[in-house]
């Protein structure tokens, strides 16, 4: 395969990655562009994680994009509908043939001099290394580490001699059919596979240190069900979905961090209601505020049938030995096994690792500010799209990508050759983009390589839907936050502007 110069380079065709190729094809139609994925399918997360369960952990009206409905009623979606959907999203865009499999992104350093970025990429099935250049750079590939996730010893595991399994990684010929089942966590990944499991096994027990906030969901959106019945067409169907959807988001957010002791009572009376007294509320009552982590979601509170049903239970303890034949707690039970899961968290990572220099010169995410929460202060021509903490992680890709597109265009439109941001002192904060009120374990895996965010806009982080719809979407491109460089006639760069042109 030859190497290749493009406008445009994209990093990962998962959700992000695709979002941000469907943007650039609607904003600017003559530009070149290539997507670089390391896995063999399009999908990303949703093509690496094949779990029995998996789902969305946000309802599918804001968790699709904005620029193709989703149209089914279920309110959270299996992994495998979601892969397709993103697939044909891709091919429908006729994005799925810009993007070169099994092509993982090594490094990417940008060249002042030649006004561009320039990508090594190893084959990962010839061990061969491509070189491709492009004018700008985007990357889409979430903050997971794809190669290992969280993964915290145990005393005693090797002596275990049942089956080890972490849910990044699930085998596909595992069968659990009969088995008793010892799920470790107490996260989405958890109160996803203790209902999906306990269907077949002999039993499932979840083993959390500390109690989660779930929140039970309707399977089924009735207000979408009840508009299909009365034949309303399914674009205002979901255009009415999806603004109820985010209105509710952040409205749910808003009051939970307003009035935190109300919705602890609101949180913890439907929980109850829901368990009725089958099952002790002390491992469904958690000691931190709600949204101090974010909320877990079960669509039809299957969770909670599960446990009434006695397929399954919970035991909130600390591990104290993995045994032979199960894990023994703090209390002294021991929990027998055949299957242990660990479903213990990610690790965090930027840029599928991809190391990332300016000019010769290592770039340091943690030493970096976000200027709108999509560009790194001081790195020219770079963008990467990270999604919503307290929110679908896909409203705020689908706004990214839409202000990457706006950039482009207006960078094209008036000659220019670069686009830095750049911060000053008062801007700067030690405080991580994913902010300081959650405190979720991944979270705090991750501030030592989470770029910063500031003082003041444009580089705080809000996390807010509408206030970044205005800033991303809507706002004019020109900002005295960024300075660009200009193309002089013979094609080298020219001094560098203090301001952005006029529109």
């Amino acid at each position: 395969m030859e190497n290749q110069h493009v406008d445009v380079l994209i990093i990962g065709a998962g959700l992000s990655g695709i979002s941000a190729a469907c943007h650039l094809l609607a904003g600017n139609p003559g530009a070149t562009y290539a997507i670089i994925e390391r896995r063999a399918g399009i999908g990303g997360t949703w093509d690496l994680f094949r779990y029995p369960g998996i789902r969305s952990d946000s309802d599918m009206y804001t968790f699709g994009y904005g620029f193709r409905a989703w149209h089914g009623t279920k309110v959270l979606a299996a992994g495998p509908d979601i892969r397709r959907y993103i697939r044909a999203t891709a091919e429908e865009h006729g994005v799925a043939d810009r993007i070169r499999f099994g092509h993982r992104a090594l490094r990417a350093d940008w060249s002042s001099a030649e006004g561009r970025w320039t990508v090594e990429a190893l084959d990962e099935a010839t061990g061969e290394t491509r070189l491709l250049t492009a004018r700008f750079l985007v990357g889409a590939t979430g903050y997971y580490d794809y190669d290992a996730g969280h993964r915290p010893e145990f005393p005693g595991e090797e002596r275990f001699r049942g089956t080890l399994v972490h849910p990044q990684h699930w085998p596909e010929d595992l069968d659990h059919t009969g088995k008793r089942v010892v799920v470790i966590g107490s996260g989405a990944t958890a109160i996803t596979l203790v209902p999906a499991m306990a269907a077949e096994a002999a039993h499932v027990t979840m083993v959390q240190r500390s109690p989660t906030y779930v929140l039970a969901l309707p399977a089924d959106d009735p207000l979408s069900v009840l508009l299909r019945r009365l034949r309303v067409p399914a674009p205002l169907v979901h255009r009415v979905g999806r603004t109820r959807n985010i209105a509710m988001q952040r409205a749910l957010y808003a009051l939970c961090r307003k009035a935190p002791r109300l919705m602890r009572k609101v949180l913890l009376g439907a929980v109850r209601a829901r368990l009725g007294k089958s099952v002790d509320m002390r491992h469904f009552t958690p000691a931190y505020k709600p949204w101090d982590q974010r909320l877990c979601v079960v669509p039809g509170g299957d969770l909670f049938t599960t446990l009434r049903s006695g397929r399954a239970s919970v035991v909130t303890d600390h591990i104290e030995t993995f045994t032979e034949t199960g894990i023994k707690v703090g209390s002294g039970e021991e929990i027998p096994a055949d299957i242990v899961v660990t479903a213990t968290g990610l690790r965090m990572q930027l840029a599928g690792g991809m190391e990332l220099a300016v000019d010769g010169k290592p770039v340091v995410t943690r030493d970096h500010l976000l200027y709108k929460g999509v560009m790194l202060d001081g790195v020219p021509n770079l963008a990467m799209i990270i999604g919503y903490t307290n929110a679908s992680w896909t409203l705020k890709a689908d706004l990214a990508s839409a202000y990457i597109s706006r950039l482009v265009a207006h960078m094209d439109r008036h000659g220019l050759t670069a686009v830095t941001p750049v911060a000053t002192e008062a801007d700067r904060s030690s405080v991580s983009v994913m902010g300081e009120s959650l405190t979720s374990g991944y979270i705090a895996r991750g501030d030592a390589i989470m770029p910063r965010q500031g003082t003041r806009d444009p580089w705080r982080i809000r996390n807010d839907y509408y206030r970044d719809r205005r800033a991303l979407w809507r706002s004019p491109i020109e900002d005295p936050a960024l300075r660009f460089d200009r193309a002089v006639p013979d094609g080298r760069p020219a001094e560098r502007e203090d301001r952005t042109p006029a529109v």
